[in-house]
């Protein structure tokens, strides 16, 4: 029995036999285009509430970028955006960090409580308080 020439890269080797026929090729771009949006639709939906919007987006972006040129490419520019960022942020003191750090617990804090009291009506500042009082 003799191995296949794409033995070890199934996933590509799948999609370049499904792309090799025209109507695959179509359903292919339709079926990643539907994924993509729902994925990227619901990643939306979760940036202002506690979770991991953001991530969601960008994995939505790489369901794209397996058909789509201009996703790749956005893809490729969201990766060395966040790098560079990240390489900028550890080049800085502790202290730096430090404030960095703060604002962004601030920030998701922030999120959290206005997305409790317009989804909820809690005012968690209100029920933190009354906990820590026993009142």
């Amino acid at each position: 029995m003799t191995e296949s020439p794409t033995a070890g890269h199934a996933p590509r080797g799948v999609l370049d036999r499904i792309r090799a026929n025209p109507t695959g090729r179509l359903a292919l771009r339709i079926g990643v285009g539907l994924l993509g949006a729902i994925v990227v639709a619901v990643g939306i939906v979760l940036i202002p509430l506690p979770g991991p919007g953001w991530a969601i987006v960008i994995l939505g972006l790489a369901i794209w970028a397996v058909e789509f040129v201009w996703a790749r490419h956005l893809l490729q520019f969201t990766k060395r955006h966040v790098q560079s960022w990240t390489r900028w942020v550890l080049q800085q003191s502790l202290p730096v960090r430090a404030v960095i750090g703060l604002a962004g617990f601030v920030f998701i804090c922030s999120v959290v409580w206005l997305s409790v009291k317009l989804t909820m009506g809690i005012n968690l500042a209100t029920e933190l308080r009354a906990l820590l009082t026993g009142t």
